[in-house]
């Protein structure tokens, strides 16, 4: 799975430019603590978190993670978008809880 799978197969709107859709995901991990996100998630990631301060995308930058979703239509920054734009990491929205953005990819195989 892709980046780009998300916004296509989703339907999570993508909130920054197109760079970085071909990043590969290969798990999902879920956490609002950046220093514990940061010794547990692994390159690859998309990360569900409810942050939407700039040190999210130093983290996802740091730890290689292919993007970020925020769920329930939380608003982002407008600093955290345009960091993530210059750093080419994907950001993501949905209406999604965390719950169900963890069902979508269950039904899409990845376990």
């Amino acid at each position: 799975m892709i980046v780009k799978d998300l916004v296509e197969k989703f339907n999570f709107k993508l909130l920054t430019e197109r760079d970085g859709l071909e990043k590969s995901v290969d798990g999902v991990y879920c956490c609002d603590l950046l220093s514990w996100v940061m010794s547990h998630a692994k390159n690859n990631d998309a990360w569900i978190t409810v942050q939407t301060h700039v040190n999210v995308v130093a983290v996802a930058s740091l730890l290689n993670l292919s993007c970020v979703i925020i769920p329930e239509s939380i608003e982002v920054d407008e600093d955290t978008i345009a960091k993530a734009k210059k750093e080419g990491i994907p950001i993501l929205s949905t209406d999604l809880n965390a719950y169900g953005i963890f069902s979508k990819f269950y039904e899409a195989g990845m376990r």
